[in-house]
């Protein structure tokens, strides 16, 4: 059972890596208000439909409150403040959907070793079965049949290409995701550019008005 023992090391070894990657992804996120635990996969899919619906809530009403403030005198401080309600808003989403997805990885993993381990106990029977069956009668030497491979070890070596393929996906996942983060910040470089051209413009303009009622002489009184 050596060679059994060994594949089950490397299993949980290979699956341990997967979480501790995305542990490790996970403590990126700012700190927060901790959200309700998942209790259940279906729960968690829940949970990460609705964190998607809520973010295009948040900003559709970041792009309405940044069309008020334009309209507002301190257009500055109205928008850093909507900044920081859906910077906030964002957060409290993100912190769900970490959550959310550490349940379904754990969810995932436990059920993968509960499936290995009922078809080691399958194999075992069966092994301690045909040890108990009585020798069978000596017969003329032939061809030693092959070795009858290990179901469990069939199913760890899919478990791990698996795991590799899943592995893959996220890091295609997280480049496309930091390219996304680049995107975004050039983005808001241009905005913020064009929020402070509108601002100096409008202190310009209020400035000048300001310069022409000072510089205009007031009118006589007509009696």
């Amino acid at each position: 059972m050596k060679p059994m023992a060994a594949l089950r090391t490397a299993s949980a070894l290979a699956i341990a890596g997967a979480l501790a990657a995305g542990c490790a992804s996970e403590q990126q996120v700012a700190s927060g208000p901790a959200p309700t635990p998942t209790t259940s996969v279906e729960q968690a899919d829940q949970r990460l439909a609705a964190v998607a619906a809520e973010r295009a809530a948040i900003e559709a009403r970041f792009v309405e409150r940044e069309r008020v403030c334009y309209q507002k005198f301190f257009v500055t401080r109205c928008l850093d403040e909507a900044k920081e309600r859906r910077r906030s808003a964002l957060a409290a989403q993100r912190s769900i959907e970490i959550e959310a997805e550490h349940f379904k990885r754990k969810a995932k993993v436990e059920e993968r070793d509960r499936a290995l381990a009922e078809a080691e106990a399958r194999y075992r029977e069966e092994e301690a079965r045909m040890a108990a069956q009585p020798p069978a009668a000596p017969r003329q030497p032939t061809e030693e049949p092959p070795p009858r491979p290990s179901p469990v070890a069939e199913r760890i070596a899919k478990h791990n290409a698996r795991l590799q393929k899943a592995q893959a996906q996220e890091q295609a996942e997280a480049a496309r995701r930091q390219a996304n983060v680049r995107d975004y910040e050039a983005r808001k470089r241009e905005s913020e550019e064009r929020q402070r051209k509108v601002a100096e413009r409008m202190a310009e303009k209020r400035a000048k008005e300001a310069k022409k009622e000072a510089l205009t002489p007031p009118a006589p009184n007509q009696q």
